[in-house]
């Protein structure tokens, strides 16, 4: 379909009894977190469905249960026959995403994720970081806000998440410094739950562990474009998406950009496969407009079976 475009959510959407209602009605999917069980060393499933909400929220578990869950409903919906002009995922969101385009396996993807989700923890446990989200300041201003704590420590913008919200990432108590300064400028700033500083230079570590491991999977060339989180522009070479995965450790998401660009490609239908409801926000803040879906549990996966038959597909 030439306006539809699939976007997959990033950490920070996941929910303790995530896929847990298409766990229990599609035995495919019980297959698939089964698989997934076995590949990453641990049982995943439990995690997403009880929790508690502390096990769930660290890296090392987050991203391949926010990971297993948008594959899941991404299959249930593939069945409708329903293909997207161009897919985009929000950080660990590019990985379901690269799925979706066939440039990975559902194994090698998940093997990936577990790697990488490893490896940011490793990373936020050598040096302290955190995120912090600025709300109603221009992009030269944050950049701005991180050369007056320069003397602080490191902070850096680390998503351009919608035109009113930037998220910034860097040494925790420089980030601290940012937000009180943002704050004594009248603007809205606040501290992420978060276990470290995602998408900067505190990921270095990280980003070259994680790169010696993606040269051992295989990268096809995508059947689906994909907007990359580095660059806000679509690709489909494999080698050129394995760079650009690494480099997204310690690059900005260009989200707010990836919108605008998928948008200038004629997209006017945007579908979130995934969990929670995140990027549906950021497309309403950002593209105002455009229809807008979201498929998370399983009667989302129903009413979108019958939406899609009305799309001109």
């Amino acid at each position: 379909m030439s306006d539809l475009a699939y976007l997959f959510p990033g950490q920070a959407s996941q929910y303790v009894g995530m896929g847990k209602d298409l766990y229990e009605a599609f035995p495919h999917i019980k297959n698939l977190y089964n698989q997934a069980n076995e590949i990453l060393g641990f049982d995943i499933a439990k995690i997403s469905f009880e929790g508690p909400k502390e096990t769930l929220q660290q890296t090392q578990y987050t991203q391949p249960a926010i990971f297993i869950h948008s594959v899941a409903v991404l299959k249930l919906i593939q069945e409708n026959g329903v293909k997207p002009a161009l897919v985009a995922g929000h950080s660990l969101g590019e990985y379901p995403a690269l799925v979706c385009a066939g440039v990975l396996s559902f194994e090698d993807a998940l093997w990936a994720v577990g790697r990488r989700s490893f490896f940011m923890q490793e990373a936020c446990e050598e040096k302290k970081g955190t995120m912090a989200a600025v709300i109603g300041m221009s992009i030269e201003e944050v950049f701005d806000l991180g050369k007056q704590v320069q003397n602080i420590g490191i902070v850096q913008p680390a998503n351009f998440n919608s035109p009113d919200q930037i998220a910034i990432s860097g040494d925790y108590p420089a980030v601290e410094a940012a937000v009180k300064l943002a704050k004594s400028q009248g603007k809205k700033a606040l501290l992420l739950n978060v276990g470290g500083a995602f998408h900067s230079p505190l990921m270095a570590s990280a980003k070259e562990k994680l790169e010696k491991a993606l040269q051992t999977i295989s990268f096809k060339d995508a059947q689906i474009p994909v907007v990359a989180n580095v660059t806000a522009k679509k690709i489909s070479r494999g080698d050129d998406i394995r760079h650009l995965l690494t480099d997204q450790l310690t690059k900005p998401v260009l989200w707010q950009q990836s919108l605008q660009y998928m948008y200038q490609q004629g997209i006017r239908n945007f579908v979130e496969i995934g969990p929670g409801r995140v990027l549906q926000g950021l497309v309403q803040k950002t593209l105002p407009g455009v229809t807008i879906f979201g498929i998370d549990r399983k009667e989302d996966v129903a009413n979108f079976e019958k939406t899609s038959q009305t799309l001109k597909v």
